[in-house]
């Protein structure tokens, strides 16, 4: 009887983690994203988009709630692609909501992430007046917290002033398939399709705050 209720429990858990997959493919949108110039997590230094995109092949903006099991789940995977290609092109900047700067630091520590990352909100109630929702909301991401959520930029398509950075380009609406983010981010670089690493089916938690805690990946 006892294992019979420890199947159950397993079954139970797994059909869950199955359902709160959100993985997403990348896609081209139509997209007026605006520049912006937001103070880094670590230091409190200011970063403008655009002067960071100079000189780069390939922008990834990836923006994160620091306490979603979701971004942890690609956080190690994108500091992968950053000491992969930095140095080719690809520049990623991470952008954090929803939760104190102090929060954010600590977990950009704990998963050891060492390219930039800005805040545009401090707190979950800021969530449906944010920058982040409007965009995601726009390219069709129905998620209620969207962490994370990509939008790659082409630095030398970028125009040289105003506001808008693109009105059309490439955005993921969920976590990133990791065979399928390299293969892009080579293509965007110019590198030959090389040997990427195959995606994992993986499990992953959905990215709600009173959940984040409770789920533990399989």
């Amino acid at each position: 009887m006892r294992f019979f209720f420890i199947l159950c429990t397993l079954l139970v858990s797994f059909a869950v983690s199955r359902a709160q997959n959100e993985q997403a493919p990348i896609v081209e949108k139509d997209i007026e994203y605006k520049n912006w110039k937001l103070k880094s997590i670590v230091g409190g230094n200011p970063i403008d988009l655009r002067d960071y995109a100079k000189g780069k092949k390939l922008v990834m903006v990836v923006y994160f709630a620091p306490w979603c099991g979701n971004w942890k789940h690609d956080a190690p995977m994108l500091q992968k692609f950053h000491e992969k290609y930095s140095d080719k092109g690809l520049g990623i900047i991470a952008v954090g909501e929803y939760d104190p700067v102090s929060a954010m630091e600590s977990n950009l520590k704990a998963l050891n992430i060492t390219f930039p990352a800005v805040y545009e909100s401090e707190n979950r109630t800021e969530r449906q007046n944010t920058l982040h929702y409007t965009y995601r909301r726009y390219t069709g991401d129905a998620r209620n917290w969207g962490s994370p959520w990509y939008i790659f930029l082409t630095p030398s398509a970028l125009p040289s002033s105003g506001d808008a950075l693109t009105k059309r380009t490439f955005i993921i609406n969920g976590e990133m398939i990791e065979s399928e983010g390299e293969k892009f981010i080579r293509e965007k670089l110019g590198l030959d399709a090389g040997k990427v690493g195959l995606a994992k089916n993986n499990e992953i938690e959905a990215c709600e705050p009173d959940k984040a805690s409770a789920l533990v990946k399989p």
